[in-house]
């Protein structure tokens, strides 16, 4: 003898299952985290640092190698490298 087949539960409508809000709820979160990312990247841009913190010692390769620093940041912040600042700090690293 064979049992009858149970009753079927009647068919629910896609935004009623629970689980799937997990599936979509995870990438849906990164989305929105990305254009507020995106947002705050575009309104609040990095200063350009002006002053460099090896130009008050009197080693001459340490300020060079904080100007060489500060020019590689500067130019990641706006995309432009910034002119320099005399002709004495070209004299002193050729």
């Amino acid at each position: 003898m064979s049992t009858p087949p149970a009753p079927e539960a009647p068919q629910q409508p896609w935004w009623k299952y629970g689980h799937l809000w997990m599936v979509i709820g995870g990438p849906l979160v990164v989305v929105v985290a990305s254009f507020v990312t995106l947002y705050l990247a575009i309104h609040t841009p990095d200063p350009v640092y002006t002053d460099a913190p090896g130009s008050s010692h009197s080693a001459g390769s340490e300020a060079h190698a904080y100007e060489l620093a500060m020019q590689a940041r500067n130019h990641a912040a706006t995309g432009g490298v910034a002119p320099k600042a005399s002709a004495a700090a070209e004299a002193v690293h050729p």
